[in-house]
């Protein structure tokens, strides 16, 4: 794997990891009994972006290196993955 599809490939794993490390944690504005006029009641009083940033960092890399355990170590593929149908069903389309 070349160094920009492993980039691509953790760029995507990260992406997706943070939606679900984003919303832990949060308390929002309602919940606390403190809502700023002009807000929405659903929006966190401190978001602590920059430690779910490094959260999400780590847990993507944790990911990442999984996927490059499988492919590059074990040399998985998509093909040795079981076929959801079986032989003799098809899906139609």
């Amino acid at each position: 794997m070349s160094f920009f599809t492993g980039f691509a490939v953790y760029f995507i794993i990260w992406w997706v990891t943070l939606f679900i490390v984003l919303p832990h944690g949060n308390s929002s504005q309602a919940e606390m009994g403190e809502v700023v006029p002009g807000t929405d009641p659903g929006a966190p009083i401190i978001s602590k972006l920059p430690q779910k940033l490094l959260i999400n960092t780590l847990v993507a890399g944790l990911v990442y290196g999984l996927y490059w355990l499988a492919t590059s170590y074990y040399g998985w593929t998509f093909a040795d993955i079981p076929s959801v149908f079986p032989d003799d069903i098809q899906p139609r389309g």
